[in-house]
Parts: C-alpha cells; sequence; structure tokens
C-alpha cells in the first residue's frame, strides 16, 4: 500500500537536513586571529561583519598602534594575520622569516587629518596651526604608529615642529590620539581620516586634510603570518580584503586603494 504524504514528516525531514547542512557548513568555517593597526579599526569591524556572512568564516581582530602589534607578534602572539598602519613593518617581519613569503600587499593608502571636534576650529587650509590659539595637540607615538610619524614630518616641513613641541599630547596609538580630542583633552590633533570620516564627508567636528606632499605615503600593508599559513579562515579573508565589497568599504572611509 502506498504510503500517503505527510506534511509533518515531510517537514521533519526537511528541519533534519537543514540542520545537517548547517553542522557540515560549521566544521567548514573557521575563525582567523587578525592584528590591526588601529586607524583601521572602525572599516575592520564593518568587514568583519561582511566577511562573516559572505564567508562563514570569523575573523577577530585586535587593535594597536604596529609597533606595539609588531612587539607582540615577536612574544608569540596567536595572530594569523597583520593588517599594518605601514609597509615597513610586515616587510620587516618577512626578512625576519614570521610571514608566508609572497603574501604580502598593500590594502589601503591612509590619509592624515588634523581635527578638531569642535565646528569650525579647524579652517581649510590648517592656518590654525600657525595661530597657535590652543593649548594641545594631539598626535600618536612617532615611534610606534605611522600616522604619528607623519604628523611629525608634516609639522618639520611646515617648519612649526619645534614651535609646537610643547603642546603636544602624545597617545599611545592612533586612537587613542583621537580620543584625546574627541573628549576636549585637546583642542584638536592629528589623526587619520578614517576615524572621522565616512561615505564623502567628516562625520563630525572640523577638520584639514592634510596635503599628501607634506608626508610619506601611508602605504598600509596586509600579511599572511607564519602562524597562518595552514588556515582557510585566513587565506579567504586576505582574498577577501582584495574583493570589491571589502574595497567599497575602505574607501568609504576615506582609504586609497593601489
Amino acid at each position: 500500500m502506498q504510503e500517503s504524504w505527510n506534511p509533518f514528516k515531510a517537514l521533519t525531514v526537511t528541519a533534519t537536513l537543514a540542520l545537517s547542512f548547517g553542522i557540515v557548513s560549521g566544521a567548514r568555517a573557521g575563525e582567523v586571529s587578525v592584528a590591526v593597526a588601529a586607524n583601521f579599526t572602525a572599516p575592520m569591524q564593518e568587514i568583519a561583519v561582511a566577511f562573516e556572512k559572505d564567508t562563514g568564516h570569523k575573523a577577530v581582530p585586535s587593535f594597536g598602534s604596529t609597533g606595539q602589534l609588531y612587539t607582540q607578534i615577536k612574544n608569540g602572539a596567536p595572530f594569523e594575520i597583520f593588517l599594518a598602519a605601514d609597509d615597513t613593518t610586515p616587510a620587516k617581519l618577512e626578512q625576519e622569516g614570521g610571514t608566508v613569503a609572497g603574501s604580502r600587499f598593500t590594502y589601503a593608502i591612509g590619509t592624515l587629518v588634523l581635527w578638531s571636534a569642535r565646528e569650525g576650529f579647524v579652517d581649510d587650509k590648517g592656518e590654525v596651526l600657525k595661530k597657535g590659539a590652543f593649548a594641545h595637540l594631539s598626535i600618536a607615538d612617532p615611534a610606534k604608529a605611522p600616522y604619528g610619524a607623519a604628523a611629525v614630518e608634516t609639522l618639520k616641513k611646515l617648519g612649526l615642529h619645534d614651535a609646537l613641541a610643547a603642546k603636544f599630547v602624545t597617545g599611545n596609538n592612533i586612537a587613542q590620539a583621537q580620543q584625546f580630542v574627541s573628549t576636549g583633552n585637546a583642542e584638536l590633533g592629528f589623526v587619520a581620516l578614517s576615524q572621522v570620516y565616512k561615505e564623502g564627508r567628516l562625520t563630525s567636528g572640523s577638520g584639514w586634510i592634510v596635503p599628501a606632499n607634506l608626508y610619506e605615503p601611508i602605504l598600509q600593508d596586509a600579511v599572511l603570518l607564519a602562524k597562518g599559513k595552514d588556515s582557510a579562515a585566513a587565506a579567504a579573508l586576505l582574498k577577501y580584503l582584495r574583493e570589491p565589497k571589502a574595497a567599497a568599504i575602505i574607501k568609504s572611509y576615506g582609504y586609497a586603494l593601489k
């Protein structure tokens, strides 16, 4: 006798198959631990959400200055990918044998901005620096953070470094430098454009986008670290960073692409 169709039984079978498929997909997905330069915090958080949605893999970022992250990597931190704020630190790791050969590439080109949380405080030509009508100027530690080094280089080219040095408030990384300004502990500061910019405009306050000829290009390189050489999730993330969706996110924060 032919068994009649049972919608409840069919539903149960479908649910079982879906659950089984989910377990298989989950088994294939993995996590990747990523050391990320502080200036790239907001884009990376957005990319991580899209990456997990599109691939099933999960990116677990840790943020800090490039110098701090380099030290952590050298001390054995379990990072699989390094997204630096420069190209020299990943190259150094490459020379030291701490990366997978041929994996390094420029994922973003950064832009420096002089920014204040106050509307109208920073003019569009940076003349506020010459007037000196402020008590504190925030920068990231130039020994650890490429954006801090770019700030110092800019001030030297403008002939203002020595005159303003006594007003420096130095953050451990670019995130802290921006925090000093946003909380009012410094009236203005040099930060990464990506921290205060989205979709073609400043998200708050006032700023002067520093002309590119005042500092060396901030080429931000990504590299696969030795600990990630056998990680499918790490390989997937590096690939994803070069795809159109990630590229669009990166550009929306004011970065250029190589």
